[in-house]
């Protein structure tokens, strides 16, 4: 089993001691998102999880937990972009603390844990495509050393959020605007010893060396816990995705980053509710389990294969 913490909500950020603690403990109830009654208790002992992938705006606050993994193969989807406070709100200065902080993250745990995030991409009066490869560049200069792949993604309309997109008048490049993007973006990473890719797109940009991402990496988690795995691509996921299965242990609509593009957590009142439900000893992210709720035990198991054979990390 892979472990996503996770697509819907930061919790590196604003629950990194609820984490641990499940973790301690063994197990997370998780809700389902369609049916909220309903909780699936997913097993977190080491003899079926065979890796963890975070996702993040700001893990820093999870630097004094990291050695509790250090048996665990993981790594970190860092998102670092070039926007302001009208677009990212409630998040820490990029230049003095988010970058310093994936340096300071990189040196601890290693650049192959580390990847860079550069999304969504969206086109406005204030961020422009000049102002995007300017800033992309400058952030590559920073973070070279530091990490070995950065993905990038476009914007994407989703209902929740098209009143922010009309708002802020967000849009996303055109097939000519990615090009010149990806031009730019493509120099700037090569020069910075940094792999491109997209994530989720149909778009080839290959003539600019920029490849398919998986997001979920089968192979990255091979290499650091060296052991080969096998698990197919994630069904449930679109088809440009390259993603491996895995599950998500997070909740919509709980996280307190604010960003104005965010298909997750749409509703800033909701965000700040579920907050204050969060207990850090509970089972689940959000709230305790009631009487009216029914707990499932999901089947999980390992994706390891012990032999490595002739497979090459």
């Amino acid at each position: 089993m892979i472990l996503s913490v996770s697509r819907r909500t930061d919790i590196p950020c604003f629950y990194p001691e609820w984490f641990f603690r499940r973790l301690q403990e063994g197990f997370v109830l998780v809700r389902n998102p369609r049916n909220p009654h309903l909780l699936s208790r997913i097993s977190l002992q080491k003899d079926v999880l065979d890796g963890i992938v975070f996702w993040s705006k700001n893990p820093l606050p999870m630097l004094p937990y990291l050695p509790q993994l250090k048996e665990i193969p993981y790594y970190i989807q860092f998102t670092l972009t070039s926007y302001g406070k009208d677009a990212e709100p409630s998040l820490p200065k990029k230049s003095s603390v988010l970058i310093p902080g994936f340096q300071k993250l990189s040196a601890q745990i290693g650049a192959n844990r580390m990847v860079w995030r550069y999304d969504p991409i969206f086109l406005n009066e204030n961020y422009d495509l000049e102002y995007h490869c300017q800033y992309f560049e400058q952030i590559a200069k920073r973070l070279s050393g530091y990490t070995d792949i950065c993905i990038i993604s476009f914007l994407d309309s989703y209902r929740n959020t098209r009143r922010n997109q009309k708002q802020f008048s967000m849009r996303a490049p055109d097939e000519t605007e990615i090009h010149l993007l990806a031009k730019s973006f493509g120099k700037s990473a090569k020069n910075a010893g940094i792999s491109l890719f997209t994530c989720a797109e149909q778009i080839d940009l290959s003539p600019f060396g920029i490849g398919h991402a998986s997001c979920i990496d089968k192979k990255r988690l091979e290499r650091i816990g060296g052991y080969p795995l096998d698990v197919r691509k994630d069904r449930y996921q679109r088809e440009e995705c390259g993603c491996v299965e895995s599950i998500d242990i997070g909740e919509y609509n709980s996280c307190l980053n604010g960003c104005l593009y965010c298909y997750a957590n749409y509703a800033k009142d909701l965000c700040f509710q579920k907050h204050q439900e969060h207990q850090k000893e509970s089972p689940l992210l959000i709230g305790i389990p009631g009487e009216q709720e029914r707990i499932v035990d999901r089947k999980v198991c390992s994706f390891r294969r012990e032999q490595l054979g002739f497979l090459s990390f």
